[in-house]
């Protein structure tokens, strides 16, 4: 069963972004350039190789393509 993503308190949808090192995919809105949601399946917890190694449970590779993708367009910031 898959649950149904609710976008109602978000100003914005949450958009596909993938790791340039495991091509794991995940879903992400910035609130703003310090705050970062996202949404992680288990096929992205599977195919990530870089998550158990940070402390915050984010893969330092895929920060690295969610900053990436903000800067160049890709997801909006939303603040």
């Amino acid at each position: 069963m898959t649950a149904r993503q609710d976008e109602r308190l978000l100003d914005g949808p949450l958009l596909p972004v993938r790791c340039r090192r495991c091509a794991a995919e995940v879903l992400v809105r910035k609130a703003s350039w310090e705050q970062t949601s996202i949404q992680w399946n288990a096929g992205a917890r599977a195919a990530c190789a870089g998550l158990s190694d940070d402390p915050f449970g984010t893969c330092p590779a895929l920060r690295s393509a969610i900053q990436e993708a903000a800067l160049n367009g890709a997801i909006t910031v939303a603040g």
